[in-house]
C-alpha cells in the first residue's frame, strides 16, 4: 500500500530529476547563445547629416529624405543575426565654431540587435545641420564596434568631403587597419564630384573596402542592402600579430590567417614551430593601400633559429598593382631511428617587402601584410622523391615492367622455337 511519506518522497524524486534534466540543457543552451552572441557579425551605419544633405537633388527630393527612406527599407531587410548599430555626423551643432562642428558625432542607435521601430523612430528625427567631421566620425564609429569575434563592418554614407582637416579621414582609415582587428569600411557617395571620390575610395581602399558611387534612392538602398548581407556572410577574420626585427623576440604563430603592417625594406619575422613528419605551408601577401611607385617586390623566407635559409619565395613587378604574393614550402621528414626523433623545429620566417610610397604619399603605417600559415602532416616515406617521384605507385610501375620483360623472353624463345622446328620440317 503506498503511504503519504512514500507518495511525497516520490514526488520529491521527480522534482529533482526534472529540474536536473532541465538545469544542463538550460546551461548549454546560455553557454550557445553566449558563443553566437560573440561571434555575431557587426555593422554601422554612418550617416552624413551635414547642412549640404538639405540639396534636392536625387530623385526630386532632398538627399536627407532619400537617406530616410533608404535606411527604412534597410532596417526592414537586415538579418536577424545582424548585430547593426547607426552613428551621425554633422547632426546637431549648426553653429561656426570649427572645434565644436568637428566634435559633432553621435551614435544614433548602438550596435546591438536590433529594434526595428526603435531604430526607424531614431532615423526619422535627423535634421541636416552643420558639418562633415569624417575623420572623427569613423574614429568613434569603430569604437562602437569594439569586441566580438565575428565581421565587423562600418558603411559611411557621405554627400561631401571632409571639413575637419589636418584629420585626414584617408590616415584615419589606414590607422584603423593598422590595429588588426578586421574592420571593413565601405563608402558611398552621393552625387560625387571628383574630390569627394578621390576621398571615399581612398578610405575604403585602406581596410579592403569598396566605393560606390550613388545617385538615385534605389541604388542607396540595394547597395547598402548588399552590404549588411555580406557582412553575415561567414568570414576568416585575421588575427593581428606584431612581427618583430628579429627572430629571437617574434611572436610564434600556430596555423591561421595573420595581419601585419610594414615599411619598405622592413624585416619582419614570425615563429612557427614545426614537428618531425609535418610540413609548412605560407604565403604573404602585401596591399599598396595608397599610390606607389613602380618596381616593387615581395619575399618571404624560412630559416633556421641559427640563420641558415632553408627555402625562400619571392616575387617582383613593375607597373600599377594592387596586391603581391608569395608562398613557400617546408616539409619536416621523421627520423628512422624512434628513438632519434628530434623534437619540434622552430622555423623563423621573414617577411619583407619593397614597394615606395609615390611622391606627397606617407610611409607609416606600413603596409597591409597578410600572412597565411598552415602546418599539416606531411607526405610518407612511401611519397618521398627518393621514391622515384611517384610515391606508391612505382611498385605498380615496376611489376609491370618486370611483367613486360619477362613475357618479351619468353615470347621471342617461343617464337625462336616454332621457326626451328618449322625449318626442320
Amino acid at each position: 500500500m503506498i503511504t503519504r511519506k512514500r507518495l511525497a518522497a516520490g514526488a520529491w524524486v521527480l522534482f529533482a530529476a526534472l529540474t536536473a534534466g532541465l538545469a544542463l540543457p538550460s546551461t548549454a543552451l546560455a553557454d550557445e547563445t553566449d558563443e553566437t552572441t560573440a561571434a555575431a557579425p557587426q555593422v554601422n551605419l554612418v550617416l552624413d547629416v551635414s547642412g549640404s544633405m538639405r540639396a534636392r537633388d536625387i530623385d526630386g527630393q532632398s538627399r536627407m529624405a532619400a537617406a530616410k527612406q533608404a535606411f527604412n527599407e534597410v532596417l526592414d531587410a537586415t538579418p536577424e543575426e545582424v548585430r547593426l548599430g547607426i552613428r551621425t555626423l554633422g547632426a546637431d551643432y549648426p553653429g561656426d565654431d570649427r572645434k565644436k562642428g568637428c566634435e559633432d558625432t553621435a551614435q544614433l542607435y548602438p550596435v546591438g540587435p536590433l529594434d526595428r521601430t526603435e531604430a526607424k523612430t531614431a532615423v526619422a528625427t535627423l535634421v541636416p545641420t552643420g558639418w562633415t567631421p569624417i575623420g572623427p566620425a569613423l574614429l568613434k564609429a569603430a569604437d562602437d564596434l569594439d569586441g566580438g569575434t565575428g565581421s565587423k563592418r562600418i558603411v559611411l554614407i557621405s554627400d561631401g568631403e571632409d571639413t575637419c582637416a589636418p584629420l585626414d579621414p584617408c590616415e584615419v582609415a589606414r590607422e584603423i587597419a593598422a590595429k588588426g582587428i578586421g574592420l571593413t569600411i565601405d563608402t558611398l557617395g552621393l552625387v560625387p564630384n571628383t574630390k569627394m571620390r578621390q576621398q571615399l575610395s581612398c578610405i575604403a581602399e585602406a581596410t579592403g573596402g569598396t566605393y560606390t558611387s550613388v545617385e538615385h534612392t534605389d541604388e542607396l538602398t540595394d547597395r547598402v542592402n548588399q552590404l549588411v548581407d555580406r557582412a553575415a556572410d561567414p568570414v576568416v577574420v585575421p588575427r593581428p600579430a606584431e612581427g618583430t626585427d628579429a627572430c629571437a623576440q617574434a611572436p610564434t604563430l600556430t596555423s591561421g590567417l595573420y595581419t601585419d603592417r610594414a615599411e619598405s625594406g622592413q624585416q619582419r619575422w614570425y615563429r612557427v614551430d614545426v614537428l618531425p613528419g609535418q610540413e609548412l605551408r605560407a604565403a604573404v601577401s602585401v596591399a599598396a593601400d595608397r599610390a606607389v611607385n613602380p618596381s616593387y617586390g615581395v619575399l618571404l623566407r624560412a630559416v633556421t633559429v641559427s640563420g641558415r635559409e632553408i627555402v625562400r619565395g619571392e616575387t617582383a613587378g613593375n607597373g600599377r598593382t594592387d596586391m603581391v604574393s608569395t608562398g613557400l614550402r617546408y616539409p619536416k621528414r621523421e627520423s628512422d631511428d624512434d628513438a632519434d626523433k628530434p623534437a619540434a623545429e622552430t622555423v623563423c620566417l621573414q617577411v619583407t617587402h619593397s614597394y615606395t610610397a609615390a611622391s606627397g604619399e606617407k610611409t607609416a603605417p606600413g603596409l597591409p601584410v597578410e600572412l597565411t600559415v598552415d602546418v599539416v602532416d606531411g607526405p610518407s616515406a612511401a611519397d618521398d622523391v627518393a621514391s622515384f617521384g611517384l610515391g606508391r605507385g612505382w611498385w605498380l610501375l615496376g611489376a609491370l615492367i618486370l611483367t613486360g620483360f619477362v613475357a618479351g623472353l619468353l615470347w621471342g624463345w617461343v617464337s625462336r622455337w616454332r621457326v626451328a622446328v618449322w625449318r626442320t620440317n
